[in-house]
């Protein structure tokens, strides 16, 4: 029975007939490597996350962690599955071999997380911070601390985590007011709080290391003030725990096998050394924290569009197994009320919910493993200019990443609801749950307001709009080729070229009036117009892998993309009407009306 987690047919399709990621080995990082590798890794991921991460997934949504006042408990599933997983290596997936890594592209790594967000996103967020976490100090951190830090959490025997809220601050990380006091033995000690901890303490490793933004006291205000450190729970050169104390737990309405925390540094319930604060090793250089942030902040957020992604896809699933096994009610032109009730996937309003939850899903998770060959191409391009290339189409790409499957693949999971009807509502059925899981994260790694600022404000604007210009170089390209090809393609090719040829226009029409107020009030719209169109790019090129191929598989690929096109690219011309016209009722309605 195919599985309810992913398709491993998607998966093929666009890892080696769409993104061709085989010819990845005949680079030297991946020369160890062939298509036999990559899905023997792609079979363990299956077969892990389907054994030991998916049988808990209710169980953990119905069995939250819970603080007794000394420590935090959780089921034991948790802490079993995420040791599967690492003995099995998958935490180093795409480190260097000296690391104890497999040296996976960063496409496939993608491919093969992508299993475990979709069989349970409350356990697989544990590693998911960890790798980020890792891969920050790879970056930036001193040898010494990859040495005390990264190591063990390659092995599993710490996790990482990432302290950036503050209660007060929220995501206006300027205003965190943690602070960082320097200590004559080289360390800091902090003190202060963090909000929204996702991992911030459990007894799952021996050590959890906290990355966390502070400021060292008389540095620059705001965020060019922001200093990084490292604080684990416990001192690994003496042992003692760390001033890290657990305040309370956050209950979220999904991920709740994660546990959330409210983290006090430097309370004074411990105090190594007989000092007080928590003691804390400064990443890099001071005041640099926000920038050296930004390199874990930047691979959650496309990981997060990943995460839902999956969790739409597995939706899908589920919903399109149900209605093909659901028998209900006749076609509309069976006048006879004794024939027999036919499965509910012959309705045709039916099949419009499952080709919309397929659209939104495979063109979501085409953007996803796109990125990561984004991240391949910067990391061992042929030549710098490629490299460069890859690096600002990844920037700019990276907030649509984020945001696109955290609006659509969460109504892909909405609609997996309706497909099921009341039972759809029932805790007795998973799809409720993907919905709750997935609504948290268009707020994960920042709401779609920030992303829609980061887009408009700084990606398609940076380097004299050289980011924005390379994206519609980009989705030309396949335009251009699909204009080739002909038939149907090369007219879906004139629709995606029209909007297309607006962007540019569009962009700099917002910015015309010079004030940046007016150009920033509708720029969620702006997300959402450009990501419908990047969507459809990549729709575009999945019909190109798939154009002269017959079966099953490759006509629902066409029928999904025609939908795409016809059902909602067309989305976006009110959309860009909007923009252009400059509309300020946003800006313009007072508090007081509201």
């Amino acid at each position: 029975m195919p599985s309810l987690l992913l398709s491993r047919r998607d998966l093929e399709f666009l890892l080696y007939e769409w993104l061709d990621v085989e010819r990845l080995t005949a680079r030297d990082r991946f020369a160890e490597h062939s298509r036999e590798t990559f899905d023997d890794v792609l079979d363990l991921a299956e077969q892990i996350a389907t054994e030991h991460f998916a049988p808990h997934n209710r169980t953990a949504d119905l069995d939250e962690p819970v603080f007794d006042g000394e420590r935090v408990h959780l089921i034991p599933e948790i802490g079993a599955a995420l040791k599967v997983f690492a003995d099995a290596g998958l935490l180093a997936g795409t480190l260097d071999e000296e690391l104890g890594g497999l040296q996976l592209p960063a496409v496939v790594g993608q491919a093969v997380f992508g299993w475990f967000q979709a069989a349970n996103v409350g356990t697989s967020s544990y590693p998911f911070l960890t790798i980020a976490n890792v891969n920050l100090l790879l970056a930036h951190g001193s040898p010494e601390q990859v040495e005390t830090y990264v190591r063990p959490m390659v092995e599993g025997r710490f996790f990482g985590t990432m302290c950036l809220s503050e209660p007060q601050a929220g995501s206006s990380l300027s205003d965190v007011t943690t602070r960082a006091v320097p200590q004559d033995d080289g360390t800091h000690r902090l003190f202060g709080n963090k909000m929204w901890i996702s991992a911030g303490d459990h007894e799952l490793t021996e050590n959890i290391v906290h990355l966390v933004l502070a400021k060292i006291p008389g540095g620059p205000p705001g965020v060019k003030g922001i200093s990084l450190f490292v604080v684990p729970k416990v001192v690994v050169a003496t042992g003692e725990r760390n001033d890290v104390v657990l305040a309370g737990l956050n209950h979220k309405m999904g991920f709740r096998g994660t546990v959330n925390t409210l983290l006090n540094f430097g309370e004074g319930v411990h105090r190594p050394g007989g000092q007080p604060g928590a003691v804390g090793f400064l990443v890099g250089e001071p005041h640099q924290g926000l920038k050296y942030m930004f390199h874990m902040m930047n691979e959650a957020r496309v990981g997060v569009g990943l995460g839902a992604t999956c969790l739409g896809y597995t939706g899908y699933l589920h919903a399109l197994d149900y209605a093909k096994g659901r028998p209900q009610g006749r076609p509309v032109s069976a006048k006879d009320p004794s024939s027999p009730q036919v499965p509910i996937i012959s309705h045709p309003d039916v099949r419009r919910m499952l080709l919309a939850q397929k659209a939104y899903v495979e063109g979501a998770l085409a953007l996803n493993l796109y990125c990561g060959r984004l991240l391949d191409e910067e990391r061992t391009g042929a030549s710098q200019q490629d490299r460069d290339r890859s690096t600002l189409l990844l920037d700019v790409l990276t907030p649509i990443a984020k945001s696109w499957p955290s609006q659509w693949c969460l109504e892909a999971n909405s609609l997996a609801i309706q497909v099921l009807g009341g039972y759809g509502y029932t805790r007795e059925h998973p799809v409720e749950q993907f919905y709750r899981d997935n609504r948290l994260n268009p707020i994960h790694e920042g709401t779609h307001g920030i992303q829609a600022l980061d887009l408009l404000g700084r990606k398609v604007v940076m380097q004299g709009g050289a980011g924005l210009q390379l994206l519609v170089e980009t989705m030309t390209a396949t335009t251009d080729r699909a204009t080739a090809a002909g038939g149907e393609l090369a007219g879906l090719a004139a629709q995606l070229r029209a909007v297309v040829d607006r962007l540019p226009a569009t962009t700099a029409r917002l910015f015309s009036t010079g004030d940046v107020e007016v150009a920033l009030a509708n720029a969620t719209v702006y997300l959402e117009a450009v990501g419908h169109v990047v969507l459809a790019w990549t729709w575009l090129e999945q019909l190109l892998a798939a154009d002269g191929r017959t079966g099953d598989f490759y006509d629902g690929k066409r029928a999904a993309g025609r939908f795409f096109f016809r059902w909602e690219l067309p989305r976006t011309g009110p959309q860009l009407d909007l923009l252009e016209s400059l509309d300020t009722t946003t800006l313009d309605t007072q508090p007081a009306w509201l």
